[in-house]
């Protein structure tokens, strides 16, 4: 259970609480939630978002969340980053973030249901299962809810994929890729670049080459599924390792992708957050000269 108080300074005394916490953030749905709940107190005690307050007064907001996932201790992802609101993992390869028919007890969500029993899973982003890095899991639907809607706290990310070197040559050190995303025909999984699709915009920047192959920094300015490895595949440079977009595999048996890097405002206490998580060493690896 985690409880929010907001002290009431004298320029809102008289307002209504609904319009008070709005002005914090809360939306109507969540201010919904917290009346169904008995979330919502003032000195203490239940009221309605539409009682006023007054000056020195203290309004809680109460998120009282049990995980419904199936815990599984035996996993392990690095915590990078953990308070009462938030939580930043660095997901190893292979590790699919959500449960579902195929992965029931060996993803994210799993192991964070072990370690917070009494939080519910709120992924803030997702990466596929064999994208390895920084993920962002709220404690409680209000700071997911920041995280995710607020333009002011919405993650930064950067991404570090492996192509081949000929990229640099077409597009020079740095570039963007706008294309269409949708999905494939009579496939679930597999995406395409496709007039009737979304629109997705990639940028990158080439920050290492080395013999046949390159490292490049990536962010998205759109955030559609596999959008870096489809557009690096439409651009002619499918990432090593990823087979499902034609990228060669003999160097790495996953897609080379992993997101390093993240800045984000807090959704509490609005301090600004910075982390990097260095690449893995199945990617490091590829490189014939080493990394320093």
């Amino acid at each position: 259970m985690r409880t929010l108080e907001y002290c009431v300074d004298e320029s809102r005394d008289g307002m209504e609480i609904g319009r008070f916490l709005q002005g914090k953030g809360y939306s109507r749905a969540m201010l919904t939630l917290l009346k169904q709940t008995d979330g919502l107190l003032l000195n203490g005690k239940s009221v309605r978002t539409i009682d006023r307050v007054s000056a020195g007064d203290v309004v809680s907001t109460v998120f009282d969340e049990i995980s419904e996932s199936v815990p599984n201790p035996d996993l392990n992802a690095k915590i990078v980053y953990e308070d009462d609101d938030i939580v930043v993992f660095d997901k190893p390869a292979g590790m699919p973030v959500h449960t579902s028919y195929r992965h029931y007890g060996d993803t994210l969500e799993n192991l964070f249901a072990a370690r917070y029993p009494d939080c519910r899973f709120h992924a803030v982003s997702r990466l596929d299962r064999n994208t390895s890095g920084l993920i962002i899991a709220a404690r409680h639907k209000f700071a997911a809810a920041v995280l995710m809607s607020d333009p002011e706290h919405r993650p930064e990310k950067l991404y570090y994929a492996v192509t081949g070197s000929g990229l640099a040559e077409k597009y020079g050190m740095s570039g963007e890729i706008i294309a269409p995303i949708a999905r494939e025909k009579d496939s679930m999984i597999k995406r395409i670049v496709r007039d009737d699709g979304l629109y997705a915009h990639t940028r990158f920047r080439i920050i290492r080459t080395d013999g046949d192959i390159c490292l490049s920094e990536v962010s998205l300015v759109t955030g559609r599924t596999h959008q870096i490895r489809v557009h690096f595949a439409y651009a002619g440079f499918p990432l090593l390792g990823d087979d499902l977009y034609g990228g060669d595999t003999s160097r790495i048996s996953r897609q080379a992708l992993h997101c390093g890097k993240t800045e984000f405002v807090h959704p509490v206490t609005n301090e600004k957050i910075s982390l990097v998580s260095p690449l893995p060493d199945d990617i490091s690896s590829i490189f014939p000269n080493k990394f320093t």
